[in-house]
Formats: C-alpha cells, structure tokens, sequence
C-alpha cells in the first residue's frame, strides 16, 4: 500500500481506540496498525513530551533513540516549528539522528492535545523518497484521531 487508503486507516484507527482513554493504549495500537499496513516501513511509532525533551514512546521496528533534545533530529525540528516534517533523504538532513541506520527517507507528525504539542508521530523507511503529500496530508488527519 504505498499510496495508503488513509480514509480507510482512520476508520480503523477510530474502532481500535473507540471508548479508550490511556495514551499508551491508544498509541501502541495506532503504531502496530501503521507498521503493519504501510508499505516499505522500518520504524512506526512515537515520541511523547516530557522535561523539555522527547521521551520514545509505543512504537514497531528496531529499537530506537529514547532521548531526543528539541531541535536534534527530525523530531526535536518538528517540535520546535510545531508542523509536519517530510525528509526524502535522512542523510542530506542536518543533524539527523541515525537510530536505525537502514531508513533512508522520513516523515514526522506534530502531535496535539488540547491545543498543546503533546509529541511527534515518526516513520521511517529504507527508500528513498518514500512519502508524499498524500502521506503528510493523511497522516495528519490520522494523528488528529489521538486525543479528540
């Protein structure tokens, strides 16, 4: 499915985390459907704010970073300018952080709760170019299911 059906992964979304309200739940659920449904995926997953930083939160692929300072990486940029991130190549990103040195391409979601930045939405992939508009547009739509 690398053109997802992302009305189809929201109506999905929406029947695993219909009537829950613990965020872990919630966003290991939402990581396994999205490791498991998106097509050349390595990494699927979360990072949560706390003290200041992102904290690795639920999430599917190799283990991962488990600190990661605002304004490091992909995340710690999406952070601190409060939008989506698409990366088509990780290693021409200025200060990327390499957890997994298999992903090529990334994408990074802001994550809202009551109008708060609660964390980011990170996925990884081996390709290159790997997401799109299509991608950016979906997934965040998606990450909107989170905490309304």
């Amino acid at each position: 499915m690398v053109n997802a059906d992302y009305d189809l992964l929201q109506g999905q979304a929406q029947a695993l985390i219909e009537g829950e309200d613990d965020w872990v739940a919630i966003t290991a659920n939402l990581a396994a459907l999205l490791f498991n449904t998106l097509d050349e995926v390595n990494f699927a997953g979360f990072y949560r704010m706390k003290d200041g930083e992102l904290i690795l939160a639920p999430f599917q692929g190799q283990v991962a970073c488990v600190h990661i300072k605002l304004g490091n990486g992909v995340c710690g940029t999406v952070v601190q300018q409060e939008k989506t991130i698409v990366v088509p190549n990780v290693h021409e990103f200025a200060g990327h952080i390499a957890c997994d040195t298999a992903s090529n391409s990334e994408i990074v979601v802001p994550v809202f709760k009551e109008g708060q930045l609660w964390g980011v939405l990170d996925i990884d992939s081996p390709k290159l170019n790997r997401f799109n508009e299509a991608d950016q547009t979906g997934l965040e739509g998606f990450v909107k299911l989170i905490f309304n």
